[in-house]
């Protein structure tokens, strides 16, 4: 297996030299009937994997180098170095009955003709992604989805693990949310203003209190398309180039993603699963710098399911006021937590710091096609005000989110809670959960730590025993032999290739048929 590092420096210095960027590398691919994806070649470039013998060697033929030389650091080989045109070496000339002849075509040929004939013969420009897009990752969707899709279209069934989506297993929006829905729309022809319907925006606030989350106002409350324009709203306001975020590992990968984008760098605090994924105080603190800004938390966890306790909150908080930062909390699973926990926001512990709190109501209503989410603003806005008006700006720049969404947060978030069913015991989650880490941990080589919350679960390979050096080849081997859709755990920044993510909604019967396949999978599974 290459050194990654090296790898990575002999990759781009041999696109530099064949004047190849990564949208090249995939169209040259395709050309060879292979694939590439826009993921894999990012991740390779950027030094965050390596790949396969055979995708080194696709590469290799594509940039005209020595295979040998970009997996494993040989010398370049003289026959493959780039060609160096003799400095004095005359042009040759065509001879003088060739020279006369086409002098003669040419009289011959109609301009229009000759001009049409210049056009067809000179290539149009190629128009190529962003280099700000070259170290953004989603996986979640990403090489190994897209191989899923393929097989698709070849008529095979693909039983998908790999999203947090409920409505295609069976899960239903509340009655009462859909009346209320069709019978605003007239009402919600038009735009609202930037940060959302008065209604939608009262009934945020009125949450926010009983979450005990201080000094909130109407003016702190804004909606979005789902958590995730929000959070890339967020990033925006705040993150110059050179500024750092401290983001959990595993993390919800569109928070690196965003924080990238705008020009950030996201450094990674690890979670410790022997502490059932709660942080690692002392690894967050010691990556603390003079260019840190702010601290993301996902709590309750994605991937993980972990919840965090109200004594690790508070040290989180301490941490933030010690180095004066930024909070910023996803809580989009707030109310899908187990086991009778109960979810505490950090911003309640924090009134006088700067804090962002997320959530919506894609998971808890099983609606996350309606694309409704929201941020509340709290602590101390004082220290806040600039950014505020960069988020304000930004805000006024998509003009508002979804109205016909936010018309029925008021309708959601009052009275009867239809989730609370799911997740006691009995309940369709709750049960799905209890069957998946009991299912998991009884496969020879499989542990997994018990979520507190959501509907995902972590669990971890014994990397050794399955011979695993690259969870991307992993996935792939499972989604080809068993047809299920896994996201590997390096899709949510994870630097081992020793875990996964699954998702636990499909219905008990698919679950079933789901963990005997994969513990049959992994009765007889060895890397090659």
């Amino acid at each position: 297996m290459p050194d990654r590092t090296l790898f990575s420096e002999r990759l781009s210095e041999a696109m530099a030299r064949a004047g190849l960027k990564q949208a090249d590398l995939i169209h040259s691919a395709s050309q060879r009937g292979k694939k590439l994806g826009k993921s894999q070649v990012s991740q390779y470039v950027s030094g965050k994997t390596v790949p396969r013998r055979n995708v080194v060697a696709l590469l290799a033929d594509i940039l005209a180098v020595d295979e040998d030389w970009l997996a494993d650091g040989a010398a370049m080989p003289a026959a493959h170095a780039p060609a160096t045109p003799a400095a004095h070496a005359p042009a040759a000339q065509p001879a003088p009955a060739a020279r006369a002849t086409a002098r003669s075509v040419a009289a011959a040929t109609p301009a229009s003709s000759q001009q049409a004939t210049s056009q067809r013969s000179t290539p149009m420009r190629q128009f190529t992604k962003s280099a700000k897009l070259d170290n953004v990752l989603y996986d979640v969707r990403g090489p190994v989805a897209d191989e899923a899709a393929r097989m698709e279209d070849e008529g095979l069934r693909i039983l998908k693990l790999n999203i947090g989506n409920p409505a295609p297993f069976g899960f239903r929006t509340p009655d009462e949310v859909v009346t209320d829905m069709r019978q605003q729309l007239p009402e919600c022809e038009g735009y609202s203003d930037s940060k959302g319907l008065f209604s939608a925006r009262k009934a945020i606030m009125q949450y926010a209190q009983l979450k005990h989350i201080p000094n909130v106002s109407m003016d702190g409350i804004y909606t979005g398309n789902g958590v995730s324009e929000l959070i890339q709203l967020c990033m925006n306001a705040l993150l110059d180039t050179g500024d750092e975020i401290l983001i959990p590992s595993p993390d919800y990968p569109l928070w690196t993603a965003c924080a990238t984008l705008a020009g950030g760098t996201p450094v990674h605090y690890v979670c410790d699963e022997e502490a059932e994924w709660n942080p690692d105080l002392a690894d967050l603190e010691s990556k603390i710098t003079s260019n840190t800004k702010a601290i993301v938390i996902i709590n309750p966890n994605n991937p993980t399911g972990a919840v965090y306790p109200r004594d690790v909150l508070e040290q989180i908080v301490e941490i933030a006021r010690k180095h004066q930062l930024m909070i910023f909390s996803d809580e989009i699973y707030d109310r899908l937590c187990m086991d009778g926990i109960k979810h505490i926001s950090i911003a309640s512990l924090a009134p006088d710091l700067p804090c962002v709190t997320f959530s919506g109501l894609s998971k808890s209503h099983m609606i996350a096609g309606y694309r409704i989410g929201w941020m509340i603003l709290s602590g101390n806005k004082r220290c806040m005000r600039d950014f505020i008006y960069g988020i304000n700006m930004l805000s006024n720049m998509r003009l508002c989110s979804n109205v016909p969404a936010q018309s029925i947060v008021q309708t959601a978030l009052g009275g009867y809670q239809s989730v609370e069913r799911y997740v006691e015991p009995g309940g369709r989650i709750y049960e799905q959960r209890e069957y998946v880490y009991k299912a998991l941990n009884e496969i020879p080589g499989i542990t997994a730590v018990k979520p507190k919350a959501a509907f995902y679960i972590f669990p971890k390979m014994d990397v050794e025993r399955f011979n695993i050096t690259d969870d991307e080849q992993f996935a792939l081997d499972l989604l080809h032999e068993k047809r299920i859709l896994i996201t590997r755990g390096g899709g949510f920044n994870w630097n081992k290739p020793d875990h996964f993510r699954i998702v636990y909604l499909p219905r008990m019967e698919v679950l079933r048929e789901a963990l005997t396949d994969l513990a049959d999978f992994f009765a007889h599974y060895r890397q090659a």
